[in-house]
């Protein structure tokens, strides 16, 4: 007897979802999540592919026709930076130069394949870049809205693909609710509300544990904003250890930005309540999410892992923005938060120097090249 086949479902109400039909969210309005899925083993990956989709036997359904610009197999370098010697995943060597391409590559696939003709996306950068690109090599109409405030870099590289790129005044969250009542109209192919572009971020740790020789690290450190990379990892290596190729889930480490750091004041609280904070402009722009939408999910993932949240400040971030560069390796302020947050927890013991530590890398340092350049007085 065949399995039955994979459903979105509600993690508010545990009301489940066909998958046959587009749906960006619950009838609660709540983000979907795809039911719990058993994993693979290493002779389900298909090595003739080099991009994420020789793992696609980890995904909830068949892509027929995968809209695929090479992204994935990002590589895993060691590198010896601040004093402190870590595996750094260099999630920038992707198509549009960050992380978001793994997510939107398997989004987009499975989207074209239900059929639907255009998609809406809100974005302060990298996820709009990404969409962009996909949706446009799946022959979809894309339209981004982005904060006026975003790096004219990653406009540039939105319209350059071709979508219709609408900025919005005011703070990333008022691009947001743009993007809900736009929605009414156009489908809403959120990187932080559809469930599939998770089905891409946890790629990732698969491609982790190939790298490691088919085992888990002890940590992984993640810059998060929305939480798209945590989550992807928790769901990855769950699945893994549902399938019995590893013995136990890593550590996950979420780092935000202290300017703009909701997920960390909600886990000091011990609490999965989104919490009134104050926030301040960032140099970290793609991690200055203020309402994350899926913040108990993204703390359960941390906590389900024995890890935790950790906020670093403006000088910590640009201190190991230089020292990655100093080493060879080029971020944007965004990824190195996750970078000031390893010396960090090295520093204070939270981290043993011995254990396997992976740090993600996500986004290029050409993709917001003004603070560098404001540093050299350019």
């Amino acid at each position: 007897m065949s399995a039955a086949p994979a459903r979105f479902v509600d993690p508010s109400t545990n009301k489940t979802y066909d998958m046959d039909e587009p749906r960006w969210r619950a009838e609660s309005g709540s983000p979907l999540m795809v039911e719990s899925l058993p994993g693979i083993s290493r002779d389900d990956i298909d090595k003739a592919s080099r991009t994420l989709w020789r793992y696609a036997a980890a995904l909830p359904v068949e892509i027929g026709q995968p809209v695929s610009l090479g992204e994935g197999c990002t590589p895993m370098v060691e590198r010896k930076v601040g004093g402190k010697t870590g595996l750094f995943k260099l999630e920038w060597f992707s198509p549009t130069c960050s992380f978001k391409d793994k997510g939107a590559a398997v989004m987009v696939s499975f989207l074209k394949q239900l059929g639907v003709p255009a998609i809406l996306e809100d974005s302060s950068g990298n996820g709009g870049a990404a969409i962009a690109a996909y949706g446009t090599a799946a022959g979809m109409r894309v339209r981004i809205l982005a904060p006026e405030s975003a790096s004219p870099a990653k406009i540039a590289q939105m319209q350059v693909f071709g979508a219709e790129v609408q900025l919005v005044p005011g703070p990333r969250d008022a691009t947001e609710r743009e993007a809900l009542r736009q929605a009414e109209k156009i489908f809403y192919a959120s990187h932080n509300w559809h469930p599939f572009f998770l089905q891409g971020t946890k790629m990732t740790a698969y491609e982790i544990w190939e790298d490691l020789g088919y085992k888990a690290p002890d940590n992984v450190i993640i810059t998060t904003g929305a939480g798209s990379n945590v989550l992807g990892c928790d769901i990855g290596f769950s699945e893994l250890l549902a399938a019995g190729q590893i013995d136990r889930l890593p550590r996950l480490f979420g780092a935000q930005p202290a300017h703009c750091a909701p997920i960390t004041a909600s886990w000091r609280a011990n609490t999965f309540d989104a919490l009134s904070i104050d926030v301040a402009p960032t140099i970290a722009e793609g991690a200055s999410i203020r309402f994350p939408v899926r913040l108990r999910q993204v703390l359960e993932a941390i906590r389900r892992s024995n890890g935790k949240m950790v906020a670093v400040s403006e000088d910590q971030i640009a201190a190991a923005l230089f020292d990655l560069a100093a080493s060879g390796l080029f971020v944007e302020p965004t990824s190195a938060v996750a970078n000031a947050a390893f010396q960090s927890l090295v520093e204070a013991g939270e981290i043993d120097a011995r254990e396997t530590t992976v740090i993600l890398l996500t986004g290029a340092g050409v993709k917001s090249p003004a603070y560098v350049q404001s540093r050299f007085g350019n």
